[in-house]
């Protein structure tokens, strides 16, 4: 069962509906007694990194979602926030994948924020099974994380190469946002619920 960090930062409605479109068991976590009744935690996040920051600092969450050993999924801002720092408000984050957040150069010609369907490349993860080289998934972005060959699950590129997707240990991190990327999307969801712990 999927348990869902509810820290006033996250597009919860379209996640719920992309969970209730799958059949998939949810529900939210709001406290760290909470964290225990779950197999699976999403972190989903929208709007500034650092704001959402705080609002999960205020939770008293941090700590206890660092020292999960089971499978967590950063979504947007939620994977941003798996990162050390996020040039987005100076802010330091969990620091559990130890890579930077950083702001879309402008002067490479390239509209900011990037929004829309973008092409990735995954690498052979258990996230991305029955995913083919060049699907199409939906992002909506000004920040992203570096790339780094060591975390790097996917690839996408929008001036420069950056991660789509990460993975450290059990924690994973999508830049996109499976839940309004259709059949993909749904696919990806699914494939993270059946993650082992």
């Amino acid at each position: 069962m999927i348990g869902i960090v509810n820290y006033g930062a996250g597009n919860i409605f379209s996640l719920t509906s992309a969970l209730d479109r799958l059949t998939l068991p949810y529900g939210m976590v709001n406290t760290e007694a909470d964290l225990d009744k779950y197999t699976h935690i999403i972190i989903p996040g929208v709007g500034h990194a650092g704001t959402a920051m705080k609002k999960l600092e205020q939770t008293g969450l941090v700590a206890p979602i660092k020292a999960l050993k089971k499978p967590v999924l950063g979504i947007c801002v939620g994977m941003q926030l798996l990162t050390e720092h996020s040039e987005e408000g100076d802010a330091v984050l969990m620091d559990i994948v130890p890579v930077k957040t950083r702001l879309f150069d402008k002067n490479q010609g390239i509209k900011i924020p990037h929004m829309g369907w973008n092409n990735i490349s995954p690498k052979n993860n258990l996230l991305f099974e029955g995913v083919e080289e060049g699907t199409q998934f939906y992002f909506v972005h000004s920040y992203f994380i570096e790339y780094n060959a060591t975390f790097d699950i996917a690839t996408a590129n929008y001036g420069i190469p950056f991660s789509a997707a990460v993975q450290k240990d059990n924690f994973y991190g999508v830049q996109f946002h499976p839940e309004k990327s259709g059949a993909a999307g749904e696919r990806l969801l699914k494939n993270f619920s059946n993650l082992k712990q």
